[in-house]
This record gives structure tokens, sequence and C-alpha cells, in this order.
């Protein structure tokens, strides 16, 4: 079997990294694997590295439709067995219009927690056998939008288990970042962009100033919103508790050093950097939204609050901080969850599932 995956982000976000873990993770079960990416692009470096056979195309965005015709060259060239899109940046509608151009079978991943119009839906799914949900709240928004059941499947995402200490001790990220050793250390990993609910999060964080004195936010990630959100930070008089600790993608090498991991998402797909965290034994706190509920065991992992009740985020991020004993049994427990409930191996199996069906009940 030789499977293509389109993944059009040019950053290796919570999405890209799932399917550079599952691409790795069929070629070693004797899949062929290629992955499509824009050129000029993270994605290519980081595929690359990760030993997968890539080809970068000409992407200019959601608009790029000559980009069909550029992929449907590329895919008679390959001849794959079947093709599987990652929904980003027009992957969805324009990779399904290549596969119908070529006459292969496709699988679509969609990822984005946010309801669509019936008429949209059938536009956008209809190139596809399946249609995968990587969790149960964007399986009900598909359900909603009328795509039948029979074509939905739900494989969520999946995380790889700290096995080991992270490589820096707590000492070299708090230098990093010009912090005391000391303080409390709460981050945040997260695109900077509205919905990720950074204006509520600093909104709850000069709360949790009033509890948790010795307490510091970092804000890992990149976006529109920086200057928006340095500005707020100015605003309400935090700006020595809270760094703008930028897009890292060694983030494996410290994140099992922070105290708490905590999330104010008001739309996600599922919340991978809550499963990360918790894979590397570290408690979160979070909204109630979207896909996050499937990924926390509320009062065993972490704590799950009403989406954008502030004080309730505050108090359940206070509570955590000035409770030491709790924190760890937490971070054990977190551990245990990912590692049983969010394992690689079985998503890849989960796929290699699904691919067998829809070639198995492919038209001749």
């Amino acid at each position: 079997m030789h499977v293509v995956h389109l993944e059009t982000g040019r950053h290796v976000y919570g999405g890209a990294r799932q399917v550079l873990w599952l691409a790795r993770g069929l070629q070693g079960r004797g899949v062929g694997t290629t992955v499509v990416c824009p050129q000029a692009s993270d994605f290519v470096f980081h595929a690359g590295r990760a030993g997968l056979a890539v080809r970068a195309l000409p992407m200019a965005g959601d608009l790029d439709l000559p980009f069909v015709g550029r992929f449907a060259g590329l895919l008679r060239e390959l001849q794959p067995d079947l093709l599987h899109v990652h929904s980003r940046r027009g992957a969805d509608w324009m990779g399904g219009m290549a596969a119908c151009r070529v006459g292969l079978p496709a699988v679509l991943s969609r990822r984005v927690d946010r309801p669509e119009r019936r008429v949209t839906a059938r536009f956008r799914y209809r190139s596809y056998s399946r249609v995968i949900a990587i969790s149960r709240a964007i399986l009900q928004q598909l359900e909603g939008a009328g795509v039948s059941a029979r074509r939905l499947a739900l494989i969520r995402s999946a995380v790889e288990p700290a096995l080991s200490d992270p490589n820096w001790t707590r000492e070299r990220l708090c230098r990093e970042y010009g912090l005391d050793p000391r303080v409390l250390l709460v981050g945040c990993v997260a695109q900077l962009i509205p919905r990720k609910g950074h204006e509520l999060l600093l909104r709850a964080w000069r709360l949790i100033l009033r509890e948790c004195p010795t307490a510091r936010l970092l804000l890992f990630g990149q976006g529109a919103l920086e200057s928006e959100l340095r500005r707020q930070v100015r605003r309400l008089g935090i700006g020595h508790s809270v760094v703008f600790a930028g897009f890292r993608t060694d983030l494996p090498s410290f994140l099992g050093r922070l105290d708490l991991v905590v999330h104010a998402a008001l739309e996600e797909g599922l919340g991978l950097a809550l499963l990360e965290a918790q894979a590397a034994a570290v408690p979160v706190v979070a909204f109630r939204a979207g896909g996050v509920p499937e990924t926390i065991a509320d009062g065993r992992t972490g704590y799950l609050v009403k989406a954008g009740d502030i004080e309730a985020l505050a108090i359940a991020v206070s509570e955590l901080l000035q409770n030491e004993e709790r924190r760890r049994a937490f971070a054990e427990a977190a551990w245990q969850w990912a590692a049983r409930e969010f394992r690689v191996a079985d998503m890849v199996e989960a796929h290699l599932t699904l691919y067998g069906e829809v070639l198995e009940t492919r038209p001749p």
C-alpha cells in the first residue's frame, strides 16, 4: 500500500505533528508513505528529518486553484493507492478535487472545532470516502452538517509519553527566561490567535496573582495577536509575571519542568497541547470547550471549568498552584492517562484499518 499525505500548513503546529507521527508510524508498518507540503515551509525540514519521503509543491493559499492541477499531476506521477488529506489552508477543498480528477480514493482528517452549514459540508466532503474526526465533538458537528454516519470515523490524536526526565533542568528553563527558580511555572501552549482565548486567560491571570504572587505565566506560541496581547498585559499591570516565550520546537526538552499548563481556548478540536502536557506528567486546567473534555480526566489529571468563566479558571489554577501534593498526584495520573488512552501505535493501527476498509469497498 502507498499512501500520499497532503499537509498544507507551513508551521509544525499540533495538527502537523500528528501528520508526522502518523506517517512515520505507517512507514514503520511497511506502508509506502509520501508527504506533500508547501515549498519553503518548516514542515519540509521536519518531515525530512523524520526520514519521510517529501515532495514540496508551490501553494499560495486557500484561493490557489491552479494547485489542483499541480497536485493532480504529482498524484499521477506517484500512483498511490490512497490519498489522506489533512485539513489546512485549502487542502480539504483542493485535495479532494485533485483526487477526483485522477480517480483516486481519498480520506480527510478534520481537526477544526467549528460548525458549518450543510450546503458547505455537502461540497467540501463529497470527494472523500471517509471523513475522520479527531474528537467526538467534531464528529457530532459533522453529523449535524449532514455527513452520513457510514462515511464518518472517530480517530483521536495521540502523543508519545515522556519516558525519562526532560533534558533541561528547572534552573536552565528559568535561566532561559530570566526567572527565579523558586517561582511557580505555568505554561500556555497555543497560537496567539483569537480562538485560543489568551485575552480571557490574561484577565484570569490577574486574579490568580492575588492568591499566588510568585506564579509566572509562560506563553509559548506565535501569532497575529501578539502585539495586542502585550498591550493588554501592560494595561492589566501584570507585565512582571507574564513572559512571551515564543514558538518553540523543543518543548519536550523542558515541558515536564512546568508546574501546570493552562488552556483557555473557546474552540478546540481536541487539545493536543493538553495531551502533550499530560504525557510529560504536567497537570492541566482548561475550559470545557470542543473536544477538550475528551483529553482531561477531570478531577484526576487536571480540572475542567465552564468555557469563558475567568473566575472559575482562576480558582482552579490557584487551587492547584497552592497544593503541591495534589499537583504531584495529578501529574502521575496524567502521565498514565496519556500513555494508556492516547497511544500513537493505536492511532496508527486505527488508520491502517480505515485505509483497508476504503480500499476494499472501492468500486472497480
